[in-house]
């Protein structure tokens, strides 16, 4: 009785030994996971700011380019188009390039001036790049003097598009005015201070 007593106390204590060993190793398989999660969603934060970035830049870089060959002349490829009021649109179009790129450039406001930008997009997209298809590069030959492109299609529109609904979506990111904002409207602290402070 005393050998079959003590296999039976053996094998008991080998149970509880596993049992212990494998929620050791579950907690440490979970404690991982979560290390890994938190580590993932600590740089994830960050995707926001290449966004920014490149749709603030790019929406100035086509202010800055209309503006320097002067808005007369953007008046009149609106005019010829039909567009109404070409010289107010011209300016328009303009200004929500240049203020509007500048404010998702800094992660300002970016929920209010996506609408006017998304719309500067879609404008564009069906009244010039509709025609000439999807893909923006079209390279048509390659000479002497370079290569030479085709009429762009309407791919960058729809690319900035996805960006501004993805920082729609997803908020602005670190090193926005607009967490600023949110942080001082939680703290009791008027979200106009930013702006009166300077900061």
């Amino acid at each position: 009785m005393a050998p079959k007593l003590m296999n039976r106390q053996v094998r008991a204590a080998r149970r509880r030994l596993n049992q212990e060993f494998d929620e050791v190793k579950m907690a440490d398989e979970e404690s991982g996971f979560r290390m890994e999660l938190s580590s993932r969603f600590s740089i994830a934060r960050w995707a926001p700011i290449p966004l920014r970035l490149i749709v603030g830049y790019g929406f100035m870089e086509h202010g800055f380019s209309k503006l320097s060959r002067g808005p007369d002349a953007f008046a009149a490829i609106l005019q010829a188009m039909g567009v109404p009021a070409p010289h107010f649109m011209a300016w328009a179009t303009i200004l929500i390039e240049l203020f509007g790129g500048l404010s998702v450039l800094l992660g300002a406001f970016v929920l209010f001036v996506s609408l006017p930008m998304a719309l500067v997009l879609l404008v564009a997209m069906f009244t010039v790049q509709l025609p000439y298809g999807f893909s923006s590069i079209k390279l048509l030959a390659v000479t002497n003097a370079g290569a030479q492109f085709g009429p762009p299609g309407y791919e960058t529109n729809l690319l900035y598009l996805a960006c501004l609904v993805a920082l729609i979506l997803g908020g602005s990111g670190p090193l926005a005015i607009d967490g600023l904002i949110g942080r001082r409207g939680k703290s009791g602290i008027p979200a106009a201070g930013i702006v009166s402070n300077g900061r």
